[in-house]
């Protein structure tokens, strides 16, 4: 009898263990597995739709751009960080949310980067051609918001390092595109800046003790923005490292903040 209730007792914490994790990976499936292709080259991504759509609505969009940890072949490893952000949100905020993912060979922004020393050293480069990745996620973008169920008015982009660093760009290569943004421990050229549209909204996260991507990337960029009259507010995390996400997915006033502008109505 003690034998079979010990069984009994491993079964279920085993159990307990197992299905969160299956649960995650069901709710991650919400995501559906798409590719975009441009001549000879192909775009993985998975997007997300609102419960309940109908093409007979409009609803905002947020494109997210994951870190360089993230890339690969497989279209599943750019939703470990942020997924759960907006499935966990969707009947508060209905949007269409598009997860691409870059190859390993490639990077979202146009950057040199030195791995030979802590912190990493990184050459910005946002002004020249945009990598493959992002041309094409450019004309990805180019294509959905095409569709009469999309609002034009209400398209958001966000990312995390590598990600927060196509955020920049982006921004600067389509600055008439997006209604705001965030960027998680990221880094541009400051004077790409200059192209924000007046008055632009974005974000900034980061770690104080960033030892990968240091803080002072997003400090120059957050007075940049402010300086050529956009509007960046900067959250700096004094305990954190680079996974400063985790602060930042966890900001009550992230998604309100983001989903509050309205091209329309600035």
């Amino acid at each position: 009898m003690k034998n079979r209730f010990v069984h009994v007792l491993v079964v279920f914490l085993v159990t307990l263990l197992i299905v969160p994790s299956s649960v995650g990976a069901q709710e991650k499936e919400a995501f559906k597995k798409e590719h975009f292709i441009k001549d000879s080259d192909t775009l993985k991504y998975r997007i997300l739709f609102p419960k309940n759509f109908s093409e007979e609505k409009e609803y905002p969009v947020v494109l997210f751009l994951h870190g360089a940890g993230e890339r690969g072949s497989d279209n599943h490893s750019q939703l470990m960080h942020g997924s759960e952000l907006f499935l966990n949100n969707q009947e508060e905020f209905p949007a269409i949310v598009i997860f691409p993912q870059a190859p390993k060979e490639d990077y979202w922004a146009k950057v040199e980067v030195n791995r030979d020393t802590i912190p990493f050293q990184f050459g910005y480069m946002n002004k020249k051609p945009a990598t493959t990745s992002l041309q094409l996620v450019m004309e990805l973008m180019d294509k959905i918001t095409t569709e009469n169920y999309v609002d034009n008015n209400r398209i958001y982009v966000g990312g995390l390092s590598m990600g927060g660093m196509g955020t920049f760009e982006i921004i600067y290569k389509k600055p008439e595109m997006f209604a705001a943004a965030f960027a998680i421990c990221g880094g541009a050229n400051p004077e790409i800046a200059k192209e924000y549209p007046e008055g632009f909204n974005i974000w900034l996260f980061h770690g104080k003790k960033d030892k990968v991507v240091l803080p002072e990337y997003s400090e120059a960029m957050a007075r940049s923005i402010n300086h050529y009259g956009g509007n960046a507010k900067l959250s700096l995390y004094p305990n954190d490292n680079h996974n400063s996400w985790d602060s930042a997915f966890a900001e009550p006033n992230l998604l309100p903040w983001l989903f509050s502008f309205d091209k329309s109505n600035q």
